[in-house]
Formats: structure tokens, C-alpha cells, sequence
């Protein structure tokens, strides 16, 4: 599936797995990894979830906000 985001998504809407674009700051787009980010948790805060991952190349942990498309049973499912 082709991931087409709004300049801060790099994951799938369907399972939210993602691949490692972003290095400080959501967007930035610095990282030279590029391996695939596994969804760890999220949380609800003020209408919205925030994805937290983790990297599976470098073990980089990093949190987005969610896309207005992504799969809202998944979110709910990682929430802890």
C-alpha cells in the first residue's frame, strides 16, 4: 500500500506501522535510517491520539499525532 501523507504522516492508515523518515521533530524528514517503525502504544488527549513508536533499525522512539483517515479500532487497541 502507498502511504501518501500530509508532509507529518509516514505510516499506514490501516495498521499504522511506519518507516523512519522523521528525526527530532515530526515532519523534518532528517533520518537517514529509513527502516520500519512498529507502533508501541497511544494515547487520548484532547480529541486526539498520539502514535507512539518505536524504530526496528536504529530502536529510535518517536510520537505523532494521528491522521485524520487512520484506522480508529487499531488507535483504541494500542491505547494503554
Amino acid at each position: 500500500m502507498e502511504v501518501v501523507g500530509d508532509g507529518y504522516t509516514d505510516h499506514c492508515p490501516v495498521c499504522l506501522w511506519g518507516r523512519h523518515v522523521d528525526d527530532i521533530v515530526p515532519g523534518d524528514r532528517a533520518s537517514l535510517c529509513g527502516a520500519m517503525m512498529e507502533p508501541q502504544r497511544t494515547e487520548y488527549k484532547n480529541g486526539m491520539f498520539k502514535i507512539y513508536y518505536k524504530c526496528q533499525g536504529c530502536k529510535h522512539e518517536f510520537g505523532v499525532r494521528e491522521a485524520k483517515e487512520d484506522n480508529r479500532e487499531r488507535l483504541v487497541e494500542l491505547c494503554k
